[in-house]
């Protein structure tokens, strides 16, 4: 995608990556909501980090970003959903929320798909990303 067809503002990924404060903790959720539980694992961590006082970032990368679809159904059997928990992130405070531009596009998603606000980064921002954050967990 070149320039002239990004419908990415380059202005809000600046503001998204310098509006992230160093010292947080940054999840990069990249598992889809179904089939493993790698996804409601990263976004327990990140509820009980909150719940220490951490300040914490999701980034919604890869199949990751499917989590954040409108409509999702409950977990395989015997598997929870993440439907309930990505709800709760407000509630402890994650409100920074992130996705990758290449995630969305590569899907065929745009930000209106998706049932919470997020920031979208392209992934030149991403190294930058990383760097403000002491801590970097990938699940």
């Amino acid at each position: 995608m070149n320039e002239t067809e990004s419908s990415i503002d380059e202005s809000v990924v600046e503001g998204v990556v310098e509006g992230v404060a160093e010292g947080d903790l940054l999840v990069i959720l990249r598992h889809s909501p179904h089939g493993s539980s790698w996804l409601r694992e990263g976004l327990d961590t990140a509820l009980v980090a909150a719940a220490f006082g951490q300040r914490v970032s999701l980034l919604f990368s890869g199949d990751g970003v499917l989590a954040l679809l409108t409509g999702q159904q409950a977990g395989a059997l015997g598997q929870k959903g993440t439907h309930g928990v990505i709800d709760m992130l407000a509630m402890y405070d994650i409100e920074t929320l992130l996705v990758d531009a290449r995630a969305l596009t590569s899907r065929g998603l745009g930000t209106d798909d998706l049932m919470l606000p997020v920031s979208v980064v392209e992934g030149d921002a991403l190294p930058t990303l990383l760097g403000r954050h002491r801590l970097v967990l990938n699940f």
